[in-house]
């Protein structure tokens, strides 16, 4: 059991902050949200977004005519890309500024809910730049309302209190974590997520699962990171493939929306390590490289070094994925997770992705150099050396 990879000496945190309205029509909650915003006097907004999602899932025919009803002013900035670059987040800054902003709406998946969180704190340091803040040239401690409305279900950003935003001509993409962009209100419906490609809907549902392995496992991991991880790992395993087969079957994505959302409230309790440090990275250097898949590529390797040191928590989340196998060591453990991944449409190495063995010094210099991501190679439950990080890049060709 879980239990014995728990020391009940060491004081754990607990976290779960947001309000989030989860289910098909969840969406119609917008009204309720905009009336409160204009009550307490949030009424002049920014809203970030990527160039077509917002309107094709039908999310903008519920926000747009809920903001006019309300009396709110808004601006839309409709240019935040897949791993967004600090300079879209600056560029919507200023656009917010043209109106006094005191409140951002991110519409979308993880990118521009991030770019939002992003926005919201610059809104309340308007001498700073996005690069200063990801860069830590200032630890913020406050920032406008973020109302989240939630596109894809696999990063949890929705819930959680971090972002990621990339510096592209340093070859950085590092995370912030803040409690100030805490999303105030969180949208997830299913009902707006049944557009999404087959690729997306793997590569974010696997995204989900990355997040609960890393939060289980880390070395400050808790039983509440755990039991979400427990119920992520069964949902996913069991509503991803019918999704995959119809991508309108809402069940299966109101089941896999509430596993992104609860996985990322596990990784806001039992942080990251692995994974993340090591695939930002590379799609800092790759700015099209999905993140997801990275993530998926990656993980079958980083099981295999930190099985042994975390054996009874994975064999116990991962449970649905393992099956009946008997006598699991690290190998098996990593080649279960490598099957599972095939199986959902996951079947490239870093090699197919254009990687090689010219980038593994580059690529594990970044993991150690890039802001942030020496915090979470430092919640690894195995000792993050060099060799470990390049073992895992090499494993990964």
């Amino acid at each position: 059991m879980w239990e014995k990879d728990i020391n009940v000496n060491e004081v754990k945190e607990i976290r779960l902050k947001t309000t989030a309205y989860l289910g098909a029509g969840a969406i119609n909650k917008f009204n309720d949200i905009a009336q409160e915003l204009k009550a307490k006097g949030l009424d002049n907004i920014v809203i970030l977004t990527g160039k077509g999602a917002y309107k094709k899932t039908g999310a903008w025919d519920v926000v747009e005519p809920a903001l006019k009803a309300n009396d709110i002013e808004y601006v839309l900035f409709d240019k935040i890309t897949p791993n967004p670059e600090h300079k879209d987040v600056d560029d919507a800054v200023a656009l917010a500024k043209t109106i006094g902003a005191n409140c951002v709406i991110g519409i979308g998946g993880g990118s521009p809910i991030d770019a939002a969180k992003s926005t919201a704190i610059l809104l309340s340091y308007p001498e700073k730049t996005c690069a200063d803040l990801y860069e830590f040239e200032f630890t913020p401690d406050k920032a406008a309302p973020v109302i989240a409305i939630n596109l894809t279900h696999g990063t949890g950003t929705e819930v959680d209190r971090f972002a990621v935003v990339s510096i592209p001509e340093k070859e950085y993409k590092p995370a912030i974590a803040y409690d100030c962009i805490y999303p105030m209100y969180a949208i997830d419906d299913p009902a707006l997520m049944v557009s999404l490609p087959e690729f997306q809907t793997m590569s974010v549902s696997v995204d989900a699962v990355n997040h609960v392995f890393e939060a289980c496992t880390s070395v400050v991991a808790n039983p509440l990171s755990i039991l979400l991880a427990k119920e992520v790992v069964r949902l996913v395993h069991d509503y991803l493939p019918k999704a995959l087969k119809d991508p309108k079957d809402i069940e299966a994505r109101y089941y896999l929306v509430y596993a992104s959302m609860i996985a990322g409230s596990s990784f806001d309790n039992g942080l990251l390590h692995f994974t993340h440090a090591l695939e930002h990275p590379l799609s800092a250097i790759k700015t099209d490289f999905t993140h997801g898949y990275g993530l998926g590529i990656l993980l079958p390797a980083v099981v295999r070094h930190t099985f042994e040191s975390r054996r009874a928590t994975i064999e116990e989340v991962f449970a649905p994925i393992f099956g009946d196998e008997k006598d699991i060591d690290a190998n098996k453990a990593a080649e279960l997770i490598k099957e599972w991944l095939r199986s959902v449409g996951l079947t490239n190495t870093l090699k197919d992705e254009g990687f090689s063995e010219d980038h593994l010094d580059k690529l594990t210099e970044l993991a150690f150099t890039t802001p942030s991501l020496d915090g979470l190679l430092g919640c690894a439950p195995v000792e993050a050396t060099r060799e470990v990080v390049r073992a895992i890049y090499a494993e990964s060709l």
